[in-house]
């Protein structure tokens, strides 16, 4: 088994019709499918966790246009390799050659200058450039590039997918279809998987191996008792990158700054980018600490500005303050949990009419047909404040902010609670 690839590269779907999952954009006449069988398939990025197929579908891609393929990583190339490809795709136009497909993994990586020397081989029709990403490519692809490319966005896959990729593996594959395998139980094979497939298949070939023998019956037991320890063994870059990340961001959530310190020493260790970390802990700053201490954000922003300045390594001083700070600080999700009601809100009740009392007037007609009548201007009154409704008629007294359990917080539930009395539940 030491000679063979491993499970997961041995079970890359080779069409799209083998392509597990993301039917949104590839089932029968999505939207990414019609432009692949159209042959006019644009530069494009492609937006998704990790593990959903963004590589798998670029090579598919590739393939069934009978395009050349070059692919680079963004973790490992440089300005001189993208150069190469871009040189190597100018050669390939000259004799006639389908257009290439360039295909960089984790562009979010790429630095501007990077990003930019892709620009002009996108712009002279040299390759098509299809960019594989796990962040928001609104944030980490420049604007120029981003404007000449189409945004796909992947989705975690589904149990239904993940049943369906380990079955398909345990009926398929030359050397699991040669043994005796039962799923008695996959739940703890799902949630070690964390919705990835090449994680999902490492898990099961480690199991298989574990055991040894013909007949297997996967049960959760015997996937946690093999799987924990070695788990390392397989997508060590991958699956360490984000479960670091995930341990980093729950240590700051839970307040053990020696947790969130040691995780961020474990970043630095293996080359993470200071940006990204300070992206995340500016994210953290408002959705888990919010009002219970509005400087958090502050400094959170302020460490990103200063990272962004400095670099490695002195900059790793800068993000330890931070951390230690944040993680040290009062919690609350308040301001996170009020706009993810308010959203769920407005999607049932975003056609109401905005009361016309605190509707803008800038005409004639306008104000009189009532547009701002009988709006009470707050500094005009004691107190800056005169009690009157803001929200549209059938929502009124919707309570969607509720100050957390802190001392910053209570202070501004006291203060609502004396302004409004009585009107929202605080």
């Amino acid at each position: 088994m030491a000679t063979i690839p491993p499970l997961a590269e041995r079970m890359r779907p080779a069409t799209l019709d083998e392509y597990v999952g993301q039917q949104h954009l590839v089932g029968p006449n999505a939207i990414l499918r019609k432009a692949i069988e159209s042959g006019n398939l644009p530069s494009l990025i492609l937006w998704g966790p990790p593990g959903v197929g963004k590589t798998t579908l670029a090579f598919i891609i590739s393939r069934q246009l009978d395009r050349p393929f070059f692919s680079l990583s963004a973790i490992n190339s440089g300005v001189k390799d993208i150069r190469e490809v871009i040189d190597k795709a100018s050669a390939l136009k000259e004799t006639a050659e389908n257009l290439p497909i360039l295909f960089i993994d984790e562009i979010h990586r790429f630095s501007k200058s990077q990003q930019d020397s892709l620009l002009g081989a996108v712009e002279r029709g040299l390759v098509t450039l299809i960019g594989a990403t796990t962040e928001n490519p609104s944030f980490e692809v420049i604007s120029a590039l981003l404007s000449r490319s189409q945004v796909y966005i992947l989705k975690h896959l589904t149990e239904d997918d993940l049943s369906l990729l380990v079955n398909r593996a345990i009926k398929e594959d030359e050397y699991l279809s040669s043994k005796q395998i039962e799923i008695k139980e996959h739940e703890a094979l799902f949630r070690l998987s964390g919705g990835d497939a090449r994680r999902l298949l490492n898990v099961l070939e480690l199991v298989v191996n574990a055991i040894g023998k013909e007949q297997v019956t996967i049960t959760n037991k015997l996937v946690l008792d093999n799987v924990q320890q070695n788990m390392a063994l397989y997508d060590k870059a991958g699956e360490n990158h984000y479960d670091i990340i995930s341990a980093f961001i729950k240590s700051i959530r839970g307040s053990d700054p020696n947790a969130a310190v040691y995780w961020l020493a474990r970043m630095i260790a293996g080359g993470e980018d200071p940006l990204f970390i300070a992206r995340r802990l500016l994210i953290l700053a408002s959705e888990d600490i919010g009002n219970a201490n509005p400087n958090a954000l502050l400094l959170a922003n302020n460490c990103f500005q200063a990272v962004n300045v400095i670099g490695f390594p002195e900059s790793r001083i800068i993000l330890s303050q931070t951390v230690t700070y944040l993680a040290s600080s009062p919690k609350s999700n308040a301001s996170y949990e009020a706009i993810n009601q308010a959203q769920e809100l407005v999607a049932r009740t975003g056609d109401l009419p905005v009361p016309l009392h605190i509707r803008n007037a800038p005409t004639k007609l306008m104000k009189n047909i009532g547009y701002g009548k009988e709006y009470k201007y707050s500094h005009s009154y004691e107190g800056n404040f005169e009690e009157q409704e803001y929200l549209p008629d059938t929502l009124k007294g919707t309570t969607l902010y509720e100050p957390g359990n802190n001392a910053a917080e209570q202070k501004l539930r006291e203060r609502l609670k004396a302004l409004w009395k009585g009107k929202y539940k605080y």
